[in-house]
């Protein structure tokens, strides 16, 4: 029987390595962003492995989606009992938190808190290991960087609690806290290139894909959470 993850937001960065590694271990691979052009490129990538790689396009900010997404999911690889969840954007929406407002977190919460928890609902069945890569602001509250960060301060608390609850059943619930621009990333891109043009930019460490694939199996491997953090 063939083994299956979905890579929600399969995007350059810490989501192609994914795609690589479990791609390499015998995986059928479905592969889910908005953009279908880097999908088809990264699918082609794959395709030396031998297994199936199929491409799902979605926008991952439409919670009421998700039913017939997980349909094609499911259609283009079967159940899978790995999911990857870590979309992002080089436009990450962070505000003051003395400027958010209940409406901003309104727009946020369905990429962030809604859409994987609806997701881990379709496929929780079936699953066997759920990773979720975010940044290190669900840890720390920091000066601008509100907005995206109290949301994903409660997926973090939904996720420790998802952890303790299936610990029974053999699922392991993995989680890596990110304080860096991921290289290739759409978020490293934005920065460097503002760097270029003489913008001020923050002077964020870098991290490579492959170091951080190593700190996400790590904790899947103890069953819990890694932090990457130089400079916090």
């Amino acid at each position: 029987m063939s083994k299956a993850i979905a890579v929600f937001g399969a995007g350059p960065g810490l989501g192609q390595a994914v795609a690589h590694h479990y791609a390499k271990e015998g995986h059928d691979v479905a592969l889910v962003a908005r953009r279908r052009e880097p999908l088809d490129a990264l699918a082609a990538e794959l395709a030396g492995y031998g297994t199936t790689i199929a491409v799902v396009t979605a926008d991952l900010a439409d919670t009421d989606g998700v039913p017939a997404l997980a349909a094609r999911v499911r259609e283009a690889v079967g159940e899978p009992e790995v999911l990857y969840y870590a979309p992002s954007s080089a436009d990450a929406g962070f505000v003051a938190a003395a400027e958010l407002t209940a409406e901003k977190l309104r727009e946020l919460a369905p990429l962030t808190l809604y859409t994987p928890v609806a997701l881990v609902g379709e496929f929780l069945p079936g699953l066997r290991q759920i990773l979720v890569a975010q940044g290190f602001s669900a840890l720390n509250g920091l000066p601008g960087m509100s907005g995206p960060a109290v949301l994903l301060a409660g997926q973090r608390n939904w996720l420790q609690s998802l952890r303790a609850e299936l610990a029974g059943r053999d699922v392991r619930v993995s989680a890596l806290y990110v304080g860096a621009a991921i290289a290739g990333s759409a978020v490293h891109t934005a920065i460097e290139e503002a760097r270029a043009a003489g913008a001020p930019v923050p002077d964020w460490p870098v991290a490579t894909p492959a170091e951080l694939l190593e700190l996400l199996l790590g904790a899947h491997e103890n069953g819990g959470e890694a932090i990457h953090a130089p400079g916090f």
